[in-house]
């Protein structure tokens, strides 16, 4: 079995290196070529071009969106004109529900046989190899992919038809989404009352109120660091979908909206590159107040600067 990689930015590389613990020849692809050298280093071959993975069994995509995903897929040079009938493709990334049905489909009409697969946990547990995956596809094509996303995941759920992946990724990112907005609304009120941010940050993380994303954001917002999680700017399309879904499902969602007001004037006010957390400097303004521990760094730390 023959296993290729897409994409080895901060999810994709630890995911891509884990996949080495198959211990079936690996093959890698990605328009940031730097970690080349490193994967060559490991016994892995490096590709330039899309057609050098034409022979592999399976193709894994970690991509940073649904637009990337296609251009990898359906684009002039792309996966769906280099594979073969029978061949597998496993798409990890977070991508739009309409774009995965789309894509899945254009593949099984050349007889490709995809999978989608995006996964949950950030950075460290892709490092660690073990993340979630939420898997929509063919139970048969399922079954053989699961020993290889065992790699990088040690919770790996079958969700049923294609597409069924890509919407409970959407449910767990919308309820960290709102947590995240909610964190930037709450502490400058904490702190404006004139209450200690560190306390706070404690009473919280080991109160009724802690959160995946209490605990994760809160210490690092403390040292003014925001460099730690996924750019707001590319974890907006989550809010993108969820609109589009509600939308045309007549769902409605009004905390989800108000949430996504939020992420909106964090982009506005220019924190695109900055993660999740700094959707506080919004409510700072907004309070004249500073969410801090006394001694944290006046440089802020940014996704960009990793």
């Amino acid at each position: 079995m023959k296993i290729a990689f897409v994409g080895l930015g901060q999810m994709g590389k630890p995911m891509a290196m884990n996949m080495l613990k198959s211990g079936a020849p690996l093959s890698v692809f990605a328009a940031d070529i730097s970690s080349y050298a490193e994967f060559q280093r490991v016994g892995a071959s490096t590709a330039s071009t899309l057609e050098e993975l034409a022979g592999a069994d399976i193709v894994f995509l970690s991509l940073p969106h649904a637009q990337a995903v296609s251009d990898v897929v359906l684009g002039d040079g792309g996966l769906v004109n280099v594979m073969q009938a029978g061949q597998i493709v496993v798409d990890t990334s977070t991508a739009a529900y309409s774009a995965t049905i789309e894509i899945a489909s254009a593949l099984e009409h050349r007889g490709i046989r995809f999978i989608d697969a995006p996964v949950s946990g950030m950075e460290a547990r892709a490092v660690d190899g073990t993340l979630t995956a939420m898997c929509g596809g063919a139970p048969e094509v399922f079954d053989a992919i699961q020993p290889y996303l065992a790699c990088f995941a040690n919770h790996i759920l079958y969700m049923g038809a294609v597409g069924r992946g890509q919407l409970a990724k959407l449910v767990n990112q919308l309820l960290f989404d709102i947590n995240c907005a909610a964190l930037a609304e709450i502490l400058p009120m904490a702190s404006k009352l004139g209450l200690d941010p560190e306390s706070i940050g404690q009473i919280v993380n080991n109160g009724t109120g802690r959160s995946y994303a209490s605990e994760f954001f809160i210490p690092r917002i403390l040292e003014n660091d925001f460099s730690a999680g996924y750019p707001m700017r590319h974890a907006y399309k989550d809010l993108i979908s969820a609109a589009e879904l509600g939308a045309k499902e007549g769902i409605p969602m009004p905390v989800l909206a108000a949430a996504t007001a939020t992420y909106q004037m964090a982009l506005l006010k220019g924190f695109g590159d900055h993660d999740k957390g700094a959707m506080i400097h919004v409510f700072e303004e907004l309070n004249g107040t500073r969410f801090r521990h006394p001694h944290a760094a006046t440089d802020v730390k940014t996704v960009a600067d990793r």
